[in-house]
């Protein structure tokens, strides 16, 4: 049974032989103008004509499993619902390309940092596979440009009280493709901090 009315692909025109698998499935592909995941979660947000959304990045990571219990969620009524990896029973990473776990460090501190600054209970706030309501995801006015897109969803949600939901998921390892030894980590890291200092100076005001 199909869970969903829609499916699309979001790419930066790659050159890998990814859009013809797109195509060989039949899934249209919305091709973006500008690189990084923030710009592609913005042109998601454009194209999305149901009341619901899914980010699913279909590199093996993310475990499909989830998504139909993500959708539930959604169907709850939970403007956004994160599939957590970090702290929650049962859940798990892929720390592959991050062996020393710089990155899941800067995850938890910024999930701790973020209840402590904004109240949110999230404790993943920089995993992409999550799920909102779309005009719940309309009005965070969401404008980062890279991976701190997933940070800043989550401190918008907070701020203007959303109703959200996590649940404990289990990574797994990516299907192909040569993993970097840093991770791009510390460029990570720091954009991480610029979005949250980013966040506490402008307020409310993207409302």
């Amino acid at each position: 049974m199909n869970l969903f009315d829609k499916v699309f692909a979001v790419d930066g025109n790659s050159d890998d032989g990814t859009i013809n698998v797109y195509g060989n499935f039949g899934i249209p592909v919305f091709i973006q103008e500008k690189r990084g995941r923030g710009n592609a979660f913005q042109l998601a947000e454009k194209h999305a004509e149901t009341d619901l959304i899914i980010f699913f990045s279909a590199d093996g990571n993310e475990n499909p499993d989830d998504l139909p219990v993500m959708l539930d969620y959604l169907n709850q009524g939970f403007d956004m619902v994160v599939a957590g990896r970090y702290l929650l029973k049962g859940s798990a990473t892929d720390n592959s390309d991050d062996p020393i776990r710089l990155r899941k460090l800067a995850g938890i501190v910024g999930g701790w940092t973020i209840r402590i600054l904004w109240g949110s209970r999230i404790k993943d706030p920089i995993n992409g596979f999550r799920g909102f309501a779309v005009d719940a995801l309309k009005r965070m006015a969401l404008d980062a440009e890279l991976h701190d897109i997933e940070l800043q969803s989550t401190i918008r949600a907070s701020k203007l009280g959303m109703k959200t939901k996590e649940f404990p998921t289990h990574e797994l390892l990516r299907i192909a493709g040569q993993h970097k030894a840093s991770a791009a980590t510390f460029t990570l890291i720091k954009s991480l901090g610029k979005a949250i200092l980013r966040e506490l100076w402008t307020g409310n005001k993207f409302a």
